[in-house]
């Protein structure tokens, strides 16, 4: 930390993905407000601003971000860092394994350049901290752990222990992006609404035989969705191409640890009985790794001095890709009303703080954002409870609504969007 105030106008708790990229749409949305921001995170920060290129890790975990995330990304000046290492999606094939439903959503007939782009988390992290590290006036304290929040009368205060020993911070406005699996939640008396799937998605890169062509795949099985999402292609040690994939299988728990402890040979072929043949046969199995999935919402995402970002706030099944793109919007959406608030009252130094840690405004927030948080909560869910029941009346009636969608454009637009990311 550079100086020894103790007092800051937003603390930011979780510097990843979520709210990185909050903080560097606030401070670039405030730049000449005089906003002050501090991030507080669990593990070091990569001091560097280098953004060398490396070659891409055949095992490393992806992101999907949809076309509406790409364009949040590109305002705030992040996409050209972005672009050389994603996988553009400029098809998605969604089928019913066993039945003729079908349908493909295509970037052209959308008039976009993609649906949405497949990228690894490691040049998503290292683009967004060396976008952090090198912006004035947001300052961070790395790694430190926030022992207790207390709130107070102005806002909230943190006690850290940090790098520097122990901390005590205040704050008008208290931001939570560290994850649906924070304490920091159950200390401050917030509970959560889950719907378990008892499902788990089973995680791995893959290979296969042809070239996936910016082609992603949604294919619903008896045991749960799948999805193959592009990633770029790499080279194995003896210079051969690989055609890599990302993939998220839907299993039910019960056959978690036994799909895990396959061999990859039988693994591929399970797999390829799944999913078919549609880009050739499957060559190379990565690392695995199962998480168990159920969709959690907070029963509060906001209180005088406190707001709730990413999967603090909504934590949703992964095989649709939009927890993260949701998260974006929502970061977005408060960052641009933060920054206008505390222009209204640039000349009223102690009325800002007050402001924008009141329940009053932080209920705008909310209020704007609560038809796409619920619209897209409702796509992810019912897409995914509907794609894993097999009683013949919903198995009849979705092979139905697939062929529907494939024949009328409409009705395909609207599923485009919603993928999209659009509003």
């Amino acid at each position: 930390m550079k100086n020894s105030n103790t007092h800051y106008d937003i603390v930011v708790v979780g510097g990843g993905l979520v709210g990185g990229s909050f903080a560097i749409m606030l401070h670039q949305l405030a730049a000449d407000a005089g906003l002050r921001i501090l991030i507080v995170d669990a593990r070091p920060f990569n001091a560097s601003s280098d953004k060398t290129v490396t070659q891409p890790d055949f095992d490393a975990r992806s992101t999907a971000l949809s076309w509406g995330s790409r364009n949040i990304y590109e305002k705030f000046g992040l996409w050209s860092d972005l672009s050389p290492h994603a996988a553009a999606i400029r098809q998605i094939h969604v089928s019913d394994r066993g039945h003729p439903g079908v349908t493909r959503l295509q970037a052209d007939e959308m008039d976009v350049e993609a649906l949405g782009y497949v990228l690894e988390n490691q040049y998503l992290s290292q683009a967004i901290q060396s976008a952090l590290v090198v912006s004035n006036n947001l300052e961070i304290c790395a790694p430190a752990q926030v022992v207790e929040i207390q709130h107070q009368p102005d806002g909230m205060r943190l006690n850290l222990d940090s790098h520097n020993g122990a901390q005590q911070i205040d704050c008008s406005l208290l931001v939570l992006a560290d994850g649906g699996r924070s304490g920091l939640m159950e200390s401050l008396g917030i509970t959560t609404q889950k719907h378990h799937y008892n499902q788990h998605a089973i995680i791995a890169n893959v290979a296969f035989e042809r070239p996936h062509q910016g082609q992603a795949f949604e294919r619903f099985t008896d045991n749960g969705p799948l999805a193959m999402l592009p990633l770029p292609d790499s080279q194995d040690p003896d210079g051969v191409t690989l055609h890599r994939a990302a993939l998220v299988w839907t299993v039910p728990d019960t056959d978690k640890a036994r799909t895990l402890s396959l061999d990859d040979a039988t693994f591929l072929a399970a797999l390829q009985d799944r999913f078919g043949y549609r880009l050739g046969r499957l060559t190379r199995v990565g690392q695995r790794n199962a998480y168990p999935l159920s969709l959690m919402e907070a029963s509060e995402q906001i209180r005088p001095g406190l707001v709730l970002l990413g999967n603090a706030a909504h934590t949703l099944h992964p095989v649709a890709g939009q927890g993260l793109n949701l998260a974006l919007r929502d970061c977005e959406a408060l960052a641009s009303l933060l920054a206008r608030q505390w222009q209204i009252n640039s000349s009223e130094a102690n009325i800002r703080g007050k402001e924008i840690g009141s329940y009053r405004f932080l209920e705008s927030y909310l209020d704007k954002q609560a038809q796409d948080q619920q619209r897209t909560v409702r796509f992810s869910d019912l897409t995914t409870r509907l794609f894993s029941n097999q009683q013949p009346a919903l198995t009849l009636g979705r092979n139905l609504g697939l062929l529907s969608m494939d024949l009328l454009p409409p009705a395909r637009h609207w599923f485009a969007r919603q993928a999209m990311g659009l509003r």
